[in-house]
């Protein structure tokens, strides 16, 4: 048996650039996807429903999780928005951009494709469309 044990594979050298994804929990069903799309970009993604859950099934106080969360996008090179935005994900590019954080922006289209978009371009939830100046 061959050991596929690869040195390289431990190397600190590439530094990868780090990315905050950041998704409506609309998408919650999207987000191994999301991760893989940034992964396969060249980058690391962080994904709050990933290391967080759902707000950890309400385990824990929702403004624990969101302190983290904020905590983790503040350790972040890039905040990349995934669909449609919610109060939350404009919270998260309000914070990004006070910290003078690269943003993009995505759509997903047909539940599985992944394309850029121009911020005109991002679509608000209907609860706070009337902030679409703050992007």
């Amino acid at each position: 048996m061959t050991n596929k044990f690869d040195h390289k594979s431990l190397s600190l050298e590439s530094n990868k650039k780090i990315v905050f994804t950041a998704l409506s929990k609309k998408l919650f069903y999207f987000r191994m996807f999301i991760c893989q799309f940034v992964l396969e970009k060249g980058y690391v993604p962080i994904n709050p429903f990933m290391s967080f859950d759902y707000f950890v099934a309400d385990l824990v106080d929702r403004d624990l999780v969101r302190g983290a969360n904020n905590t983790l996008l503040a350790r972040s090179d890039e905040l990349w928005i995934f669909g449609g935005i919610s109060n939350g994900v404009l919270a998260e590019i309000k914070i990004a951009k006070e910290l003078k954080k690269t943003i993009k922006y995505f759509a997903i289209k047909n539940d599985k494709d992944i394309i850029g978009i121009d911020k005109e371009e991002a679509i608000l939830e209907d609860d706070i469309k009337e902030f679409k100046s703050e992007l």
